[in-house]
């Protein structure tokens, strides 16, 4: 059956010393149900989605069983959460085994929910169905709008109560990812381990993600440059579609530069960037306007666990190579953001003055409380409607700035309004209608709303009449709306 599902494992984080994990038994719970299956990611993982319906596969995905040739590991790692430095790891998460696809590629198949580990800190391991199909179906958006996540495989039901202010029902999600090494995984060698222990978990990230630099003179060096060009690339599309992580602790940023961590996240209605989701960022530390800063934090931190390896001897030198390398963030940070920002204004060529026709559109968008992602789209489709931002004679007079800027360029303008909508999605995940469907979900059993959601979710640029209503802003409530963690 495990060769019929198309199960091929080979379990590469094991050959790291065995610091780097702990080898655990399943949980098991007592009736899993298969309520999700992504069957598009199946079908590209290598797998049968006709028999990961089947109760093998669901008993894989529920922690049951582990598939011939699999691993059951928890991963250990540390974090600076919310600016404090803490030893943390996979509290209720369990690697099932690194998936080879039929292209070649590598990718870790993991359990989120799965039950206990040595890393639980008094958690129970456990997980809410909520949470569980929030994660799925952001995470599902954000590969949709082209901006690198983790994905998930499945969500299986437990049959158990989880117990947090109430009880809740359980869930497993299953979530696959390019690896789970973050720069937590280097602060917690940097910190607890050998330098030989922090160079075999460079030496395989390296052979992992950037297989191309392995024989570079100075390898260490080029990694972590490396590193923050795709995090600089990531960030900055998280900025370009209005997306707000809420966690982002150095346990949430990954060596791979994928998202990762898809709690207390949402995507931003209207545009201000002092936007805060999460009910524990109370400080708003992770506000949507200071993601770009905070990116820069947490490469830092990872280059205060590489620097012993940048330089054999002379420390000062090797600090300074990283200082050098990482002022080379906000530079690669802008450069991305600004070309992004000039695709969703529909311009090809680069002019002195495009930052100040973005920035003050933003201002006037920030001014008026205007809706971010419709702003971009109904410029896109060329039609104004009767909102404070577009009613605004400063905006008249930023609109006939732009038009004069479009003609200045070459490409016709049907080469501009093509451009723009493949740079500005006509739907987000909106939070009313995120919660709408885990509601009905969670409440009534009923998935068919978040079936839909995701379907549409899954091209945001198409434009289609059946996306409209979903373009819909949610009513005014007067309170913020507010995500939680879910542990």
């Amino acid at each position: 059956m495990t060769q019929r599902i198309g199960w091929n494992f080979n379990n590469s984080y094991e050959s790291l010393p065995d610091k780097f994990y702990s080898i655990i038994n399943p949980n098991p719970v007592e009736a899993p149900k298969l309520v999700v299956l992504n069957e598009s990611l199946a079908k590209e993982l290598g797998l049968n989605p006709d028999l990961l319906k089947e109760k093998e596969a669901v008993n894989v995905f529920a922690g049951n069983k582990v598939p011939e040739g699999g691993a059951s590991l928890a991963q250990a790692y540390a974090g600076h959460q919310f600016g404090n430095f803490t030893m943390l790891g996979d509290g209720r998460a369990l690697l099932v085994g690194e998936q080879i696809t039929p292209g070649g590629e590598r990718f870790d198949i993991q359990l989120k929910g799965s039950g206990r580990t040595p890393y639980s800190r008094g958690g129970d391991g456990r997980a809410a169905l909520g949470p569980m199909l929030r994660e799925y179906i952001i995470s599902e958006a954000m590969h949709g709008l082209g901006i690198p996540t983790t994905r998930s495989l499945a969500v299986v039901t437990t049959g158990e109560p989880v117990i947090r202010e109430e009880d809740l029902p359980g869930a497993i999600m299953t979530r696959v990812a390019s690896s789970h090494l973050r720069v937590g995984t280097f602060e917690f060698a940097s910190q607890w381990g050998s330098i030989e222990e922090l160079q075999a978990l460079a030496d395989y990230a390296i052979e992992r993600h950037y297989p191309k630099i392995k024989d570079d003179e100075f390898k260490y060096l080029t990694f972590y440059k490396e590193v923050i060009k795709r995090q600089a690339s990531l960030i900055a599309k998280w900025q370009l579609n209005g997306f707000i992580h809420g966690v982002m602790n150095t346990d949430n940023m990954t060596i791979s530069g994928e998202t990762i961590d898809y709690g207390p996240c949402a995507f931003m209605d209207t545009y201000d960037p002092e936007t805060v989701f999460s009910s524990i960022d109370v400080q708003g530390r992770y506000a949507y306007g200071n993601q770009p800063g905070i990116g820069a934090w947490n490469l830092a931190r990872f280059a205060e666990t590489l620097i012993q390896l940048f330089y054999d001897k002379d420390k000062d030198k090797a600090v300074a190579m990283a200082q050098e390398a990482l002022s080379g963030y906000g530079e690669q940070f802008n450069s991305n953001w600004m070309a992004g920002m000039r695709a969703k204004l529909g311009l090809f060529n680069e002019e002195k003055e495009d930052e100040t026709l973005i920035k003050e559109l933003l201002n006037l968008m920030h001014e008026h409380s205007a809706d971010y992602t419709n702003t971009f789209r109904l410029l896109t489709i060329g039609k104004k409607e009767n909102t404070a931002l577009f009613s605004a004679p400063e905006f008249e007079k930023w609109y006939k700035k732009w038009q004069e800027r479009l003609e200045r360029q070459e490409e016709s303008k049907e080469s501009s309004e093509e451009l723009m909508r493949k740079s500005n999605p006509a739907i987000i995940p909106r939070n009313h209608r995120v919660e709408e469907a885990i509601e009905a979900a969670v409440e009534d059993g009923d998935f068919s709303v978040m079936e839909d959601l995701v379907k549409v979710l899954s091209n945001p640029f198409a434009y289609s009449p059946e996306q409209k209503e979903y373009c819909q802003l949610p009513p005014k409530t007067g309170e913020p709306y507010r995500t939680y963690c879910g542990t």
